[in-house]
């Protein structure tokens, strides 16, 4: 550890998934001095689909078209839900909030409504999801109306089959075929990835290659549906680009993870929360975290000789098993950083349901950190383990973000739940605002 003074924030966010992301954000727009530590690494595997809330209840895999109607009945049946503690108005105003700074960095939504949108996935279902970027829209009305649609793919590009999404839906959807061409500039490679053909079509030459490619294919086709490859950083640009080309609606379907919409929704949240001020250890980790009186010190791992950083708020958004948040032995469950109890089944017998494919899901996915109306976690007394200790996300008790379709929800839900906790404890004893202060 270097011995030079500690840097001193109002909010330290523990993690930089989706719901650290949205933390960092909010703080940030909060006029909060935050720091982030962690990688965002698991958002590559995003669809940037944003789920709010579609499935309820998870044993009958009720579909919900109002995801404000699944968050009321939400709220009548399961009260403990994290999702279920957030007002409809608050949710609403943090969604808006966050696809707001997404526009901001380049990543354009469609304005966001009052119900579901479905789009088309990569093996040929059809997912239910409250914000879908602009390049994704087109589906939307191809679905609903069953629009004479034509499907493109690329020779080489394993991880995605426009025929098996036509095998799948041509049922309910007569008017929907599909093409397979090569790449422009890629014919003799043989196998491609989309990230690779995403940045080629950033080139006008190559995107004007295709384009003329796919004219002659249309045929009666109103819309088309292609791979989520147009371009990674201007991808509105590349798809602005297609839709005059072809003259047609034109619609991405997300691909297998790691996925392109996942590398632009990581880079427009990093560029996002980095035009706001906060400061970002994407590098580091956190070696221990110690809570003592109004100040929280943590010394990091990662970096050259360590750093130490001293905050009045500490926002745990680790997430669960995948993000490390939780880790698990053949005994139980644990808390990974302060070891904070865990609300879980009284046995490892009690984890898993007999049927693996059961409707209601696993109770191990309901286990989780439980914390007070403040969204501070409890300890074992069952008082709040610190005053200004908060938990957001997936690393929370008492849901299923999975099989409910509302992790985004989840995470920019809690995210802004917690910050408005944070930005209204004590005004007067905020820091400088500024790292050294």
């Amino acid at each position: 550890m270097s011995g030079e003074a500690a840097q001193r924030y109002d909010v330290a966010v523990i993690g930089a998934g989706m719901a650290g992301m949205a933390a960092a954000l909010f703080a940030a727009e909060r006029g909060l001095s935050c720091i982030q530590i962690g990688s965002g690494g698991g958002i590559l595997f995003a669809s940037a689909l944003l789920d709010l809330l579609a499935v309820h209840p998870v044993a009958e895999h009720r579909l919900w078209q109002s995801p404000f109607d699944a968050l009321a009945a939400l709220a009548r049946e399961q009260p403990g839900h994290p999702l279920a503690r957030v007002d409809a108005a608050s949710i609403r105003t943090a969604f808006e909030t966050f696809v707001a700074a997404l526009n901001s960095a380049g990543l354009a939504y469609a304005p966001l409504g009052e119900r579901n949108s479905h789009v088309i996935t990569s093996i040929g279902t059809v997912k239910s999801s409250y914000g879908v970027p602009l390049t994704m829209v087109a589906a939307v009305q191809a679905l609903q109306q069953r629009l004479p649609c034509l499907l493109v793919d690329f020779r080489g590009l394993r991880e995605f089959s426009a025929r098996q999404i036509v095998e799948t839906l041509a049922g309910d959807w007569p008017d929907l075929r599909h093409q397979r061409i090569d790449f422009p500039g890629f014919e003799a490679v043989p196998e491609l990835y989309a990230a690779h053909l995403a940045r080629a079509l950033e080139d006008r030459e190559t995107r004007e290659r295709t384009i003329a490619l796919i004219q002659p294919l249309l045929g009666d086709a109103r819309v088309v549906g292609v791979p989520a490859l147009l371009g990674l950083g201007r991808s509105s640009e590349v798809h602005a680009a297609f839709e005059a080309g072809l003259g047609v609606g034109v619609f991405e379907i997300p691909t297998m993870p790691t996925s392109v919409p996942g590398l632009r929704l990581l880079g427009a949240l990093e560029a996002a929360v980095s035009a706001r001020g906060v400061t970002r250890r994407q590098r580091s980790s956190v070696r221990t975290l110690t809570l003592d009186g109004s100040t929280a010190t943590l010394e990091l791992e990662g970096l050259t000789g360590g750093e130490c950083i001293k905050a009045r708020a500490v926002v745990l958004a680790t997430g669960r098993f995948s993000g490390r948040g939780l880790t698990a032995d053949r005994q139980s469950v644990r808390e990974s950083i302060l070891g904070l109890p865990v609300q879980q089944p009284a046995t490892r017998e009690g984890w898993h349901e007999r049927d693996f494919l059961d409707p209601a899901g696993h109770a191990i996915n309901r286990a989780g950190v439980v914390t007070d109306d403040a969204w501070r976690p409890l300890a074992a007394s069952g008082k709040p383990a610190w005053e200004n200790l908060y938990a957001i996300g997936s690393i929370l008790a008492e849901q299923d973000w999975m099989r409910e379709k509302c992790g985004s929800g989840l995470a920019i839900a809690t995210a802004w739940a917690v910050v408005d906790v944070i930005a209204g404890s004590d005004p007067q004893s905020r820091m400088s605002g500024k790292p050294g202060g």
